[in-house]
């Protein structure tokens, strides 16, 4: 991924708490069958390794866990929000005409080695982890204890787990860091303004971060 060094986002714990925040992730693969792309929620074990372990799983249906050999590297990919931003709302457009659209975003990849992980037990922990961080904030939780037993023993084995372990994490905050205070505050009221809450947020709280230091 290309990033340029002030959009550059390389703190690990921000890093980890993107990808906590947004973890329904774009895993990338190159196996035996060529490049491979699957869309799949991950549970981010932060402090397992030098940067961090993620878990998963997949169909056992889904022919990734068989065309990928334990230690081939992939990529798991995060985006933690975009927005399309018009130059129309850069007061500096209106004097000078020198702006063009252009798209913002934050994204973190997860770069690391694979390991599939067919045993009962891996599975039925990541699955009740997920479901216990997932379900947390409806009126009643779901549970596995819900679901009759030989239901959920034969839904388990129908998936296949999978464990990265992180070798290297890139992240990109465009927010529109290399225009004028007054550019990024138009741009981030607009997108307020219209509901896009998440990039229009970051982009008054980067504004509010530089104008706060000292």
């Amino acid at each position: 991924m290309y990033v340029p060094a002030h959009f550059d986002e390389s703190r690990p714990d921000v890093l980890h708490a993107l990808v906590a925040q947004h973890p329904f992730g774009t895993l990338v693969t190159h196996g035996a069958s060529g490049l491979d792309a699957n869309h799949i929620p991950f549970e981010l074990l932060a402090n397992e390794g030098a940067l961090g372990t993620l878990h998963a799983h997949v169909a056992r249906a889904n022919p990734l866990w068989q065309d990928v050999k334990d230690g081939d590297e992939v990529l798991a990919i995060f985006r933690a929000g975009d927005a399309y931003i018009s130059p129309t709302w850069y007061p500096s457009k209106h004097e000078t005409h020198r702006q063009v659209p252009t798209w913002n975003y934050v994204v973190v990849h997860a770069h690391g080695r694979i390991r599939i992980r067919d045993d009962e037990k891996f599975v039925r922990g990541v699955v009740a982890r997920l479901t216990r961080t997932h379900e947390a904030g409806e009126p009643q939780p779901w549970k596995m204890g819900d679901a009759p037993t030989d239901y959920l023993d034969t839904m388990l084995k129908a998936i296949v787990g999978l464990e990265i372990e992180i070798t290297r994490l890139v992240g990109k905050r465009k927010l529109g860091q290399n225009k004028e205070a007054r550019d990024i505050r138009g741009a981030g009221d607009a997108l307020v303004a219209r509901g896009e809450q998440q990039i229009g947020r970051e982009m008054l709280d980067h504004l509010a971060g530089l104008e706060n230091k000292p």
